[in-house]
């Protein structure tokens, strides 16, 4: 019930019109690194000093306008000479509806190759964020056509989908970053309980490590990682042939001990005013994590202890008195 809700306000547009209005006021700012370049470079130094590598999302998606499309290229490429002008170690993620996936496919394909071929003079690999099932097959259609050309972008292999090990074995040779999966789907293509979820996650996880080009393991799961960190020391499985991922401002304290333990580690760093559908469903996939931005949402000096739904109420309020003004 409690991902149904949350899913649900984060496919709310006048919700998410409302959110950039107001900014991280409502707890955003614990999970996501600032609304503009320079917050986000900021917070990625910070993490760089601690043994920790990045990847960047400038947020947005499901863009139905071109000059929108169009504006978050030019921003996504502000991003990659910002990476290259400050010499940090983070590379790019970004979502292909953004860049104009739902407007034309060669519209968004023209878009990525003008990211990709400018991350790929300075040495920065591209990652291409999955998204809903409806755009996986278009989704990978890019990748298929990036590579043709270029060898710095990799893409992400859903574990909650019934056929994500097909996925996988089909772009083996891709780096790939493995997750869980945050939309909603049906039963029909995804596993609807998260036992299965975890267990494909585990299955398709130590097969890419057997048989891929590189392995994002992107949980915050401290026993799956334990697991797979027992799985890789009795398969001899080098440092360079994976890392542990993880989403800025979560269990801060696991990335820092496995950083210092010698994993590659990288922290996914979302930035920028469109934060609000990204939020949404990171309150949707752990109900762990309502506690993390109610903190945010009240006064320190008061005792009550509700959820950060109550945020999403407050800014529905905040909505219907602004539509009363008008």
């Amino acid at each position: 019930m409690l991902k149904d809700f949350f899913m649900g306000l984060s496919q709310n547009q006048l919700l998410n019109s409302t959110a950039k209005k107001y900014g991280l006021k409502l707890g955003a700012q614990s999970v996501v690194a600032g609304t503009n370049i320079e917050e986000a470079i900021k917070s990625i130094k910070e993490l760089n000093s601690k043994g920790i590598s990045c990847t960047i999302d400038n947020l947005g998606e499901f863009v139905f306008k071109e000059e929108e499309a169009v504006a978050a290229k030019e921003q996504i490429l502000k991003v990659i000479e910002a990476i290259h002008a400050s010499q940090v170690d983070a590379h790019i993620s970004l979502k292909p509806t953004q860049v104009g996936l739902d407007i034309d496919y060669t519209f968004c394909l023209n878009n990525v190759k003008e990211i990709v071929d400018r991350a790929d003079s300075y040495g920065i690999f591209v990652n291409i964020d999955m998204e809903d099932f409806s755009h996986l097959e278009p989704t990978f259609d890019l990748l298929d056509d990036l590579s043709l050309e270029y060898d710095n972008v990799g893409t992400v292999i859903q574990s909650y989908f019934r056929e994500a090990q097909e996925y996988l074995e089909k772009y083996k040779n891709f780096r790939i970053r493995i997750v869980k999966g945050a939309y909603k789907e049906s039963e029909e293509i995804a596993y609807p309980d998260k036992k299965d979820i975890d267990a494909n996650f585990i299955k398709i996880t130590e097969w890419h490590l057997l048989n891929g080009k590189f392995t994002s393991i992107a949980t915050h799961d401290h026993r799956i990682i334990s697991h797979l960190k027992e799985f890789v020391k009795k398969n001899n499985i080098p440092n360079e042939k994976f890392e542990f991922q993880m989403l800025y401002g979560f269990r801060k304290e696991l990335q820092l001990k496995l950083a210092s333990e010698g994993y590659n580690f990288c922290t996914y760093v979302p930035f920028g005013n469109d934060w609000y559908g990204y939020f949404m469903r990171r309150l949707a996939e752990r109900p762990q994590n309502l506690n993390l931005v109610a903190k945010q949402v009240f006064n320190k000096k008061t005792n009550t202890v509700i959820g950060v739904a109550a945020g999403a109420f407050l800014l529905g309020r905040m909505t219907k008195k602004n539509n009363r003004r008008k």
